[in-house]
């Protein structure tokens, strides 16, 4: 954030006067209730992050705002103030992609999404991926939860993860939330008491915590059709200089695998264009959506919720991690067919493939090569 693009009041406001005055506005009901400028989301969550804010106030202002629907100032004044907080590393590579998987994890299917940066490493692209253990609504499997039944280090620094991108016999790495952005992580207790999902559900996945000498790509996922444009305006605000935003399922990066879907995409900090995928027309032919949950995979739930239910997270997760590596390595399947979609998609977006079906080409024989599996071990 500029402070020289603040309100001057607004630089020097004590932060429990700011917060009262914020929640006095934002927090009148449904039709009364007024937006607050960028300046003033950024400094009521800077006060949130540094812990200056009652946390009382701190839940109702995100839940007021969820209420009343944020702007795209006050989106991004909250992810300036992320931003700010953030331990950010550039990586000594040219181009990072930065896969955004949903952060509340998955519950309907196992996950394959946590093993497309080693794939794209082997395919000549740094990538990165990011998560933390367990956050609302759904609690679910996350690709943390995944890649440490997988046997990756899961709690690298920024810097740490750096170095692995650069290293050729790695090219990616995962950093988790608790390491990057230390006080956003802090604030997952709060989060679950909130219950329902806010405003940090959607920004605290552009943190952008490595970064490339030259271009950072942002690849996530979404379910519900008003995100794409408001993913594409924050990833171009964070300063990604692409954005790919796919309709994934669960709201991950990898589409179904039986249907036709659609993403989003920009360059160069441009307007988001309409894209379609058709996973038959790169040969891929599966009778099920995504990878599907083994029949003897214990259940488990939170009490009372309706939403964080349907699996035990450590046996899922052991199951992913068993699914994703066997892909990896050549073996044949709906985690096999998730890699090379989601693989697909990325290639052609940055440039490396002429089309959809070229690329996922590459995927496959990246897969069938097996060496895609050792960047994982």
């Amino acid at each position: 954030m500029n402070p020289a693009a603040m309100n001057p009041a607004a630089q020097h406001a004590d932060p429990r006067k700011l917060m009262h005055s914020i929640l006095q506005r934002i927090a009148t009901g449904p039709d009364l209730s007024k937006d607050i400028a960028r300046e003033e989301a950024y400094l009521g969550m800077k006060a949130i992050l540094d812990d200056a804010a009652d946390p009382v106030q701190a839940g109702i202002f995100f839940i007021a705002l969820r209420m009343k629907r944020e702007t795209d100032d006050e989106n991004k004044g909250i992810l300036d103030a992320i931003l700010e907080a953030t331990r950010r590393v550039t990586a000594e590579v040219d181009e990072v992609v930065d896969i955004a998987d949903p952060y509340d994890g998955y519950n309907r299917c196992l996950p394959a999404a946590p093993f497309l940066p080693a794939l794209l490493a082997e395919l000549g692209v740094a990538a990165v991926n990011h998560a933390l253990d367990a956050v609302g609504p759904k609690f679910g499997v996350t690709a943390r939860h995944v890649l440490a039944a997988a046997g990756v280090d899961v709690d690298l620094g920024p810097e740490a993860a750096a170095r692995r991108l650069a290293d050729p016999a790695l090219g990616w790495a995962y950093v988790d939330q608790s390491r990057y952005c230390p006080k956003l992580h802090d604030l997952v207790n709060l989060r679950s008491r909130i219950v329902k999902r806010q405003a940090l559900t959607t920004v605290e996945v552009l943190a952008k915590p490595v970064v490339g000498r030259r271009r950072t790509h942002f690849v996530t996922g979404y379910v519900h059709k008003p995100y794409p444009p408001i993913y594409a305006m924050l990833a171009r605000h964070a300063g990604f200089d692409s954005g790919l935003i796919i309709r994934g399922v669960e709201g991950g990066v990898i589409p179904s695998l039986r249907q036709p879907g659609k993403f989003f995409a920009y360059q160069d900090r441009g307007e988001a264009v309409e894209g379609d995928v058709h996973p038959e027309a790169l040969g891929i032919q599966q009778s099920v959506r995504a990878v599907p949950l083994p029949d003897d995979l214990p259940k488990s739930g939170r009490e009372g919720d309706e939403v964080a239910i349907m699996v035990d997270v450590e046996a899922t997760a052991r199951a992913a991690a068993e699914a994703g590596l066997a892909a990896l390595a050549g073996r044949q399947g709906p985690a096999y067919d998730a890699l090379v979609l989601g693989a697909a998609l990325i290639l052609h977006h940055l440039g490396r493939a002429g089309t959809p079906a070229e690329a996922a080409g590459l995927a496959r024989a990246a897969l069938d090569s097996g060496r895609a599996a050792a960047r994982v071990r």
